[in-house]
């Protein structure tokens, strides 16, 4: 096992710091992990506190845009993920890559239109 030398990468996020990320609420994190069988964040024994890891949080913007951006049901993204779990990954990278440029793309128009 490789020793982690960069001590600012976190390994865990609690389940508030994730629906942060996601934009969701803690309660829907709850909901997906009952629905979605491989979303199992690791719990602590005694506390039950949830710890997500980096390829949790990544499930969860897969999650997400399958739902909240795409319009899938639930039941549709359980089974996408299951059946095509990299064909839905790599859809959710595309989508945030073409957002983002669309982004970059308005804010020089916008830069360009106050040249003129």
């Amino acid at each position: 096992m490789a020793l982690n030398t960069n001590k600012n990468v976190k390994l865990y996020f609690s389940i508030k710091e994730v629906a942060d990320i996601i934009g969701v609420q803690e309660s829907t994190l709850r909901y997906w992990e009952k629905e979605i069988p491989q979303l199992r964040p690791k719990t602590q024994e005694m506390t039950k506190v949830r710890q997500y890891s980096q390829k949790d949080i990544d499930l969860c913007k897969t999650i997400y845009n399958l739902v909240k951006v795409r319009g899938f049901k639930l039941a549709s993204a359980r089974k996408m993920i299951h059946e095509n779990r990299d064909g839905a990954d790599k859809s959710a990278d595309v989508l945030q890559t073409l957002t983002s440029v669309r982004d970059q793309l308005t804010e020089l128009k916008h830069v360009i239109d106050g040249l003129v």
